[in-house]
């Protein structure tokens, strides 16, 4: 409170240096929402961070698949406004030792795809899980991410698969 008195008297001052007319302050009221990301994994080595607020899914590999897959040379995506399915097989990642299918990790519509990794597939060896993500989908049934595994779960899964 200290300093918005502060700053109404300052502006008081400014204002009749300047030779403005002196008007009431008001509070500024920003709205308080909130967005929740929630991440979830699948056992296929796919990770999601939904947005809860705007709907949004962002689909991605892991660290642990793209050390397993080493240097990635080509990245096929499923197109923008296809509906997909959980569990379905929207694309693949080839690289020097493998090629591994991309499955969908919920149901949803493809409302972008990473145009970057058609000419940087290596963007999922740098930065799997943000620069490399591979597409965002509008989340069709968000109750499918309880069936996902959180990230400790995952982990234990990853050690478990070694």
């Amino acid at each position: 409170m200290h300093s918005l008195r502060y700053a109404s008297s300052l502006s008081s001052v400014l204002r009749a240096q300047c030779g403005y007319a002196q008007r009431a302050l008001r509070p500024v009221s920003q709205p308080l929402g909130r967005t929740i990301v929630t991440k979830r994994y699948t056992p296929d080595h796919e990770v999601i961070k939904f947005d809860d607020e705007r709907g949004i899914g962002t689909v991605s590999i892991t660290d642990y698949a793209q050390k397993s897959l080493g240097d990635v040379v080509f990245v096929e995506l499923p197109e923008a406004g296809a509906e997909i399915e959980q569990g379905e097989s929207v694309g693949a990642v080839e690289s020097v030792k493998a090629a591994s299918d991309i499955f969908a990790p919920v149901s949803g519509e493809v409302v972008a795809i990473n145009e970057e990794l058609g000419t940087q597939p290596s963007l999922l060896n740098k930065s799997p899980e943000d620069k490399g993500w591979l597409f965002q989908l509008k989340v069709t049934k968000p109750e499918e991410l309880d069936g996902l595994l959180s990230e400790e779960n995952y982990k234990k899964h990853c050690e478990e698969s070694s």
